[in-house]
């Protein structure tokens, strides 16, 4: 019993502070959030790019979300610039695409739009950062990952191994196309890869008006291959090594503001667990230096 009762007091605990965090962290905010005057908009695009609204709680790179503040951001007289902080491996189509046009949206607005890359800003997450009037990655950002993949997961063999058997009914032939209880067919491999074709070829088109590149320069780096931020500036796909400091220079610059003491509001939510998951990855990190490497999340 007294276990009992003691763990309900730890989650509670936990609960509680987890409230107090996203409550206190989003009244807080950086001060500029009321300030009044001339100022830069920072809009951050976290975790993976996807469609609807699913920022806040989780993290994640909503498009519903994201274009909101862009279009705040438009809409709003005081912010002469905007920074994109992005830390994303990428994610749909779709969404980046809905993403990207409201950059553009907001350039067209007369809003200078920087891109900022922190850990990472791949994929979806470079299509986004391909239609900025200014790309700021770190030397050690992972970026790149121009490309788009598809894949299917094929279970039959451990379907006969369980012995499970399934029934479909469709109502024409490619309905069930992907499907994990059978391969899939030469046509309907065909028609997975043209829709791959497709994509990427709108891929290559975003990355080549974006970057002012010719399309087959773009192709010869567009293989689905990362990049550290500076081998991507000695590419072109980056025009400045930097972090976010440097970002916001250079976007007060681009506004007209003084780069030396910007007022820069951030726009939107914070993610729930953002401070407090920092705090407790802290807890539960081990103490000697370990490197984690991943193969970015392309497009989908």
């Amino acid at each position: 019993m007294q276990k009992k009762l003691l763990a309900g007091l730890i989650l509670g605990a936990i609960v509680l502070s987890l409230i107090l965090v996203a409550v206190l962290g989003n009244r807080a905010g950086p001060e500029g959030r009321r300030a009044a005057g001339e100022q830069i908009g920072l809009i951050r695009i976290e975790g993976v790019v996807a469609g609807g609204d699913q920022g806040g709680f989780f993290g994640l790179g909503g498009a519903e979300e994201t274009t909101a503040r862009l279009r705040e951001a438009a809409d709003n007289p005081n912010i002469r610039a905007v920074v994109l902080r992005l830390n994303s491996p990428g994610g749909t189509a779709a969404a980046s695409q809905e993403v990207s046009e409201a950059v553009v949206r907001l350039r067209q607005a007369g809003k200078p739009v920087v891109a900022s890359m922190g850990d990472m800003s791949a994929s979806g997450a470079y299509w986004i950062a391909s239609h900025a009037d200014t790309i700021v990655a770190n030397p050690a950002s992972i970026t790149g990952s121009i490309g788009v993949i598809i894949q299917t997961t094929h279970l039959t063999g451990l379907y006969d191994m369980l012995g499970i058997e399934t029934q479909t009914f469709k109502s024409g032939p490619h309905k069930d196309m992907g499907s994990p209880d059978r391969m899939p067919t030469p046509e309907e491999q065909a028609i997975f890869q043209g829709m791959v074709d497709d994509i990427y070829a709108q891929f290559v088109t975003v990355v080549a008006r974006g970057r002012n590149l010719p399309e087959d320069q773009v192709r010869e780096l567009a293989d689905g291959r990362i990049f550290t931020g500076r081998q991507a500036y000695e590419l072109g796909l980056v025009d400045q090594l930097g972090d976010l400091h440097d970002a916001v220079r250079t976007a007060a610059e681009l506004g007209g503001l003084d780069p030396d003491a910007p007022v820069v509001v951030e726009l939107g939510p914070r993610p729930f667990f953002s401070d407090f998951g920092g705090w407790l990855s802290s807890l539960l990190r081990p103490q000697s230096s370990w490197l984690l490497t991943a193969p970015p999340v392309e497009q989908r």
